[in-house]
């Protein structure tokens, strides 16, 4: 690219009176002046949606709500807040309620007592029982002609 001789000293006397306003600024600003190149990076403009919290929008539609309610007259409505999102399982809670426990307790020298396991239910012999009682109950029903208890309801 071959620039001519004319554009050369424009651009040389564009530069000069560049510099004559700088230096009449300076005087006028007392030496603090600096050249918008200088900020080019903080002029930038960053592009893109910014992101709000979900508390922050409720914040704002209650606020709202009540700038509304408050231009009608009436009362503003009681803004019901959700519940919190449970982020553990019950089972992960009692995993760290019990480690908890035993930090605890190794902390202050005691002993943790080690919870067996949830007792209880029913036994090998009423599970027994329970099946006799069922099958029974299912052969009566298979004699009389009566439908599975499974079986689908008819519409009426």
């Amino acid at each position: 690219m071959q620039i001519s001789l004319e554009a050369l000293k424009e651009a040389i006397s564009i530069k000069e009176k560049i510099e004559a306003l700088e230096a009449r600024l300076e005087k006028l600003f007392g030496g603090v002046v600096s050249t918008v190149v200088e900020h080019a990076p903080l002029l930038q403009i960053k592009k893109g949606r910014r992101k709000m919290s979900a508390s922050a929008r409720a914040k704002i539609a209650a606020a709202q709500r009540a700038r509304w309610a408050k231009s009608k007259g009436s009362a503003p409505a009681s803004v019901v807040k959700p519940a919190p999102a449970t982020r553990f399982s019950a089972a992960h809670r009692a995993a760290l309620s019990a480690a908890a426990k035993a930090r605890h307790a190794k902390a202050k020298g005691l002993s943790v007592a080690k919870s067996a396991k949830k007792t209880g239910g029913i036994s090998a012999e009423g599970r027994a029982r329970l099946a006799a009682v069922m099958k029974a109950r299912w052969a009566k029903r298979k004699k009389s002609g009566g439908p599975a208890l499974n079986a689908p309801k008819k519409k009426k």
